[in-house]
């Protein structure tokens, strides 16, 4: 789409409206957006095809000019209403842009509107009360996951080509998965997440969401790079992300367990040949595969859950608007607020003291491969209609892979290879070395050369 609108092949104008038709048309159906910006996208979208038109080297505009990209609505949009997927904000509009939205800005982006996301971005699925719930296209009865769950939806019926999402358990992961999409968590420290939302124990990041391995690598490029007052920086990468997604990844060592750190979860069938039948074509690529030894268990997930519990505390709610959140959420809080300050740093330290122990380990492999989840796409309410202690456990067990990630920092992107029965997609994890995204999208592109995905489409994408 950029490039065609650099060769004034296509207008931004008539791309907007391509996606606004869709979103009013079918967004009803599958809950993606909990705010369209129909008049700011239009007005954009004029200006960007002004630009193109009086562009002496039209070539030379940003990356992605013209481009429709949504925004998640944890993100704050200067002027757009922004709820952080809570009742409590419901009517909050935003007052600053951003550190990723200024550089999608910059990118020359369209934007069409904020997608869904659950109260805070605190559960695996999306369904709010300022929203309905997201859905994935592939069935209409499942949920998005989340908690960029509107995000993938979006890009997945083909309401938003991409979209920017973020991660602090799994949440671009998750969401990628259930919809069949390719989604980056990157490095921590990679992406900005100012100048509001703090990054206090760098378990959140945003990332792209997108259908093929080279759009993520653009949105990724667009969107990586430091700000001032971040607490983490990530090591350099060598090029762009794009220029990676061109590479031959090489013969690669890449370690593979499917055992959950959290007890008692048990992984579906359908995981499992998902998770066999990429370990196969990982070598049928001439790589080494080999079993990952235990690095994270069952003993760090008490510490996650507290560090869990106490971020859910730190978006301020007056006393009297806590009757407006959410039981589960409410359910958090709690247990965060009723956490010392020793009993935090004990967790934090503990934390960083399995990573001392498993980077040796993990650095001797270029990627390790997991299910992404343990179990298909789950129906709308499995979670949220539970009593919160139950629907956090139904939470932990449907992703026993993804926080370790958040925990160590490096990247992890979901690969969508396989779709069940039941058509239902099924992704795998690939996790690289900190800093290694580079490395994990040669390879993906490598791997869809090999099984391509692009060819399936929900039936929700002809509508």
């Amino acid at each position: 789409m950029a490039a065609a609108i650099r060769a004034r092949a296509l207008s931004p104008v008539e791309l907007a409206d391509h996606y606004l038709d869709r979103v009013e048309r079918l967004d009803p159906q599958v809950g993606a957006y909990v705010t369209v910006t129909a008049e700011q996208a239009r007005e954009q979208a004029k200006q960007a095809e002004r630009d193109v038109l009086d562009a002496a080297d039209p070539a030379a505009l940003p990356p992605l000019h013209g481009v429709p990209v949504p925004i998640k609505d944890l993100n704050m949009v200067n002027g757009v209403r922004m709820t952080f997927g809570s009742d409590v904000f419901a009517d909050l509009t935003g007052f600053a842009d951003d550190n990723v939205v200024c550089l999608l800005r910059q990118a020359g982006s369209v934007l069409l509107g904020k997608t869904a996301t659950p109260e805070f971005g605190l559960p695996c699925y999306t369904e709010s009360a300022v929203a309905p719930p997201a859905r994935t296209p592939w069935d209409l009865a499942r949920s998005a996951g989340g908690s960029s769950g509107g995000a993938a939806a979006a890009v997945a019926a083909g309401l938003a080509p991409v979209a920017q999402g973020s991660d602090g358990g799994g949440s671009i992961r998750i969401p990628s998965s259930a919809c069949g999409l390719f989604g980056i968590k990157p490095t921590r420290g990679r992406i900005s997440q100012g100048p509001v939302i703090p990054d206090l124990f760098g378990l959140s990041t945003n990332g792209p969401i997108a259908r093929t391995v080279r759009d993520a690598a653009l949105l990724l490029d667009v969107m990586a790079g430091p700000m001032p007052g971040d607490l983490y920086a990530a090591p350099p990468v060598e090029g762009t992300f794009l220029s990676h997604a061109d590479r031959p990844p090489g013969r690669l060592r890449i370690a593979r367990s499917r055992r959950p750190a959290v007890p008692d979860a048990e992984v579906h069938p359908d995981c499992v040949a998902a998770y066999e039948e990429a370990s196969a074509l990982l070598e049928e690529l001439g790589h080494e595969v080999v079993e990952l030894p235990p690095v994270f268990g069952p003993e760090l997930v008490p510490h996650f859950e507290l560090l869990w519990g106490v971020m859910a505390t730190l978006t301020p709610v007056p006393d009297e608007r806590e009757h407006l959140l959410q039981p589960l959420t409410r359910w958090l809080r709690e247990r965060g607020k009723a956490t010392t300050a020793p009993q935090l740093f004990r967790a934090h330290a503990a934390l960083q003291g399995a990573l001392r122990a498993a980077f040796p380990v993990m650095n001797e492999f270029d990627a390790i491969l997991h299910p992404t989840l343990a179990q298909p796409p789950a129906p709308v309410g499995y979670f949220h209609d539970q009593e919160p202690a139950e629907n956090f456990r139904r939470q932990k067990h449907f992703t026993p892979f993804c926080a370790a990630y958040n925990i160590s920092g490096q990247p992890a992107v979901n690969v969508p290879l396989s779709w069940n029965a039941e058509g239902l997609p099924i992704g795998v994890m690939l996790a690289g070395r900190l800093g290694g995204e580079g490395t994990l999208i040669s390879l993906a592109a490598q791997l869809e050369e090999a099984r391509p995905w692009i060819g399936r489409k929900p039936p929700i994408w002809d509508a």
